[in-house]
C-alpha cells in the first residue's frame, strides 16, 4: 500500500503539470483575434511528484479574444473558451480523477493600471476513468465568471500577458484527493494575444486642463479625429454659448485649443462636439478665508468579522440514487470606503465535507452557488456585478466585482450571497457533515 500511494502521488504532479502547459484557444466571437506565445514558468507541483520540484518548463498558448472592445465591456461568463492540446503525459495507474483548470493574464495598455490581472477560470470538469499507462483527456473550459475590461483603458491595443497557471487535479480513486500545481511566469511576460480599443472615429472633446475656475481661467481644450487646420473651441451655460477660443489641429487629427472663461459656464467643446464639463468657481468680493478639510480613505472590508449563520441543509435519507438539497447562503455584507477609483473582486471557496470526529467524508459532494450581488447603501456610487453560477471549490470562484472606474469614484456597501445546491452522492457513510464556505475580498 505503501509503495501504490506514492506512485499515486507521482501521477498527480504529472498529470497536473500536463493540465498546466497546455494550449489556450477562445470560444470564436463574431469577430476574434488570435495569437500564439510561448510562456517560461516556474511550477509547483503537489507533494510526492517526481523531481526537480518546484521545476522551470516552457508552455505554449494559443489565445483568441474579440479583436475589439471598450473601457469598461464585460466579456460574459462562457465567452472565453480555453482549449488544451494533447499532453502526451501517461499515468503508471488506473485512475478517477476530475480536474479543475484555470489561466491567469495580466492587462497591459496605456490606460490601465499595473498589475491588472484577469483569470479565465473553469468548472470542475468530468470525472473521467483513465487505465494504467494511459492519457488523461484535458477537456475545454469556459470561463465561469465574468471578465472586465478595465474602464481605465485607453484605445490602442491591449496584451494579453501570461501572468499564472493553477491547476487542481482530484483523485477520487484511489481517494487520494485534491492536488494543485501553480505555475508562474519568468520574467519577463510574454503577450499571448493583443485586441484593441479602437481610436474614436468621429471629432471627439477629451480633456479640459482645468476642468475648473472662476474669471480669467485659461483652459486648453484637447480632442481628436478633427480635420487638420484650425478649430474653434467654446464654453457654455445651459446650452449658451459664453466664451470661445481658437487653436489647431495637426495631420494626425489632434486638436488642441486655448480660451479664457471670463463669464459662468458649465461645459467646454471644440467645434460641434459634445462638451466636457466645468465647474465654475463663483468669485465672492470680501476678505478671503481658506477652509481645508482632509479627507481620509476608508476600508475595503467584508464581514461579519465573526462569519455568517450556518445555512443548514437539514437531512436526507440515503436511497441508493443521487440527491439534491438546496437553500439560500447568508450575504456577506462589503464595505468600499476606500474613496478611489479601485474595484473589487468576492471570491467563494470551501473546506470537503467531512465529520471531524469520524472522519467521514462525502469527496464527490458538489456544492453550487446561483451567486446574487444587491447594493444596499442607495447612495453607493458604484454598481454590484454577479458572477455566473458554478460549483464552489477549493479553487476561489468569483461570485461578485466591482469594476474600476477608471476617472469615476467607485465604492459603496453591498451584499453577496447567493443560493446554494448541495448535489449528494448515491452512498455514503451515514452521518453529520460540515463544510466551511469562504467568502473573499480582494
Amino acid at each position: 500500500m505503501r509503495t501504490t500511494r506514492k506512485r499515486s502521488l507521482a501521477c498527480v504532479g504529472a498529470l497536473a503539470l500536463a493540465v498546466g502547459a497546455g494550449v489556450v484557444g477562445l470560444a470564436a466571437p463574431a469577430s476574434a483575434v488570435t495569437g500564439t506565445a510561448t510562456a517560461s514558468m516556474h511550477c509547483t507541483l503537489p507533494p510526492g511528484s517526481p523531481a526537480p520540484n518546484p521545476r522551470d518548463m516552457n508552455a505554449t498558448y494559443t489565445v483568441e479574444v474579440p479583436d475589439e472592445v471598450q473601457p469598461g465591456d464585460v466579456l460574459p461568463a462562457g465567452s472565453v473558451k480555453v482549449t488544451p492540446t494533447a499532453t502526451g503525459i501517461t499515468v503508471p495507474l488506473a485512475l478517477t480523477l476530475t480536474m479543475t483548470p484555470s489561466l491567469t493574464f495580466e492587462l497591459d495598455n496605456a490606460g490601465i493600471p499595473d498589475g491588472t490581472k484577469v483569470t479565465v477560470q473553469g468548472d470542475v470538469q468530468a470525472s473521467q476513468n483513465v487505465p494504467a499507462n494511459g492519457e488523461p483527456k484535458i477537456d475545454p473550459w469556459t470561463n465561469n465568471a465574468p471578465i472586465t475590461i478595465p474602464a481605465s483603458a485607453t484605445p490602442g491595443a491591449i496584451n494579453w500577458l501570461i501572468d499564472s497557471s493553477k491547476t487542481v487535479t482530484t483523485i477520487t480513486n484511489p481517494p487520494l484527493g485534491a492536488q494543485e500545481t501553480v505555475c508562474t511566469a519568468n520574467a519577463p511576460k510574454v503577450s499571448a494575444v493583443a485586441n484593441q480599443i479602437p481610436v474614436p472615429t468621429v471629432p471627439t472633446t477629451t480633456k479640459l486642463t482645468p476642468n475648473n475656475g472662476g474669471p480669467g481661467t485659461a483652459v486648453t481644450v484637447s480632442g481628436v479625429n478633427f480635420a487638420p487646420g484650425p478649430v474653434t473651441c467654446t464654453a457654455s451655460l445651459a446650452g449658451v454659448d459664453t466664451d470661445t477660443g481658437t487653436g489647431t489641429a495637426d495631420a494626425a487629427g489632434n486638436a488642441t485649443c486655448t480660451l479664457t472663461v471670463t463669464t459662468k459656464a458649465d461645459s467646454i467643446r471644440i467645434g460641434s462636439t459634445p462638451g466636457k464639463a466645468f465647474v465654475w468657481v463663483t468669485p465672492i468680493e470680501g476678505v478671503p478665508h481658506p477652509v481645508d478639510i482632509e479627507v481620509l480613505p476608508g476600508a475595503l472590508a467584508i464581514g461579519p468579522a465573526g462569519g455568517l449563520p450556518t445555512l443548514d441543509l437539514g437531512s436526507v435519507t440515503i436511497n441508493g440514487k443521487s440527491q439534491t438539497v438546496t437553500g439560500t447562503f447568508n450575504a456577506a455584507a462589503v464595505q468600499d470606503f476606500r474613496g478611489g477609483s479601485l474595484g473589487w473582486d468576492v471570491t467563494v471557496t470551501r473546506t470537503p465535507f467531512l465529520n471531524a470526529e469520524t472522519g467521514h467524508a462525502m469527496n464527490t459532494a458538489a456544492l453550487s452557488i446561483a451567486p446574487t450581488c444587491t447594493v444596499t447603501n442607495p447612495d453607493s456610487p458604484s454598481a454590484c456585478a454577479v458572477g455566473a453560477a458554478g460549483a464552489i471549490t477549493d479553487t476561489p470562484k468569483q461570485v461578485a466585482s466591482q469594476a474600476p472606474g477608471g476617472e469615476e469614484l467607485t465604492g459603496g456597501e453591498f451584499a453577496v450571497g447567493g443560493g446554494a445546491s448541495l448535489k449528494l452522492p448515491p452512498f455514503m457513510f451515514a452521518d453529520a457533515y460540515q463544510s466551511v464556505v469562504t467568502f473573499s475580498m480582494a
